[in-house]
């Protein structure tokens, strides 16, 4: 293979491994799964947390990363923001945070979420809160809706609180990646959703 050849390979390579991250590449099938093992951290921060659904993120065959989502009894409620969740992947693959972070923005702004100047400030702090990831690693992020204290987003990094960004806003345009119905993954955002509803049956 000619030299530029292989590293446009390698770069393209890359590339779709960066957009894989955050689930914005192909559609995957969904993945069934049982709500085995909630997190501690979705357990001491969600009362009543409860499975909602899990799905595989895969590129060319290569397994990127796991999704689980986590709701409260009464499900995700009428909009994103309304009631608390937990979103978590579990990565297989290596992958540094400042490019999960811009990566991150950029599919804000291709969702229509936020003002320029509102993205520029979620970046910085997606930078700050994003650590770079290995195979086995975990990235949970914790929704808690307004009620005593302001909304946040609150981040655990194998199950260690990173930090957290303030506002239903924020919560509402990084969630959205996966979980709007515009998210350029619709069949993992159906498999995440499968028990999200609060009539939802309990699993087995």
């Amino acid at each position: 293979m000619p030299a530029h050849a292989e590293h446009s390979r390698r770069g393209l390579t890359r590339r779709h491994l960066l957009l894989a991250a955050m689930a914005t590449a192909l559609p995957l099938p969904a993945l069934a799964q049982t709500a085995a093992g909630i997190p501690e951290e979705v357990r001491d921060e969600i009362a009543g947390a409860r499975f909602s659904g899990s799905g595989e993120f895969r590129y060319f065959g290569f397994l990127v990363y796991r999704a689980t989502l986590w709701v409260g009894p009464q499900g995700l409620g009428a909009q994103l923001g309304d009631a608390p969740f937990a979103l978590q992947l579990r990565y297989a693959r290596s992958l540094k945070g400042a490019d999960i972070a811009s990566r991150s923005e950029e599919e804000m702004r291709k969702l229509g979420e936020g003002s320029p100047q509102q993205r520029g400030l979620w970046l910085r702090a997606m930078q700050r809160l994003f650590p770079d990831v290995a195979d086995g690693d975990t990235l949970t992020g914790v929704f808690i809706p307004a009620g005593a204290a302001p909304a946040q987003s609150r981040f655990y990094f194998n199950g260690a609180l990173r930090g957290a960004e303030g506002g239903t806003a924020f919560a509402r345009a990084f969630f959205a990646i996966w979980l709007s119905p515009q998210t350029p993954a619709p069949d993992l955002r159906k498999a995440l959703l499968a028990r999200a509803s609060a009539d939802a049956p309990a699993s087995q």
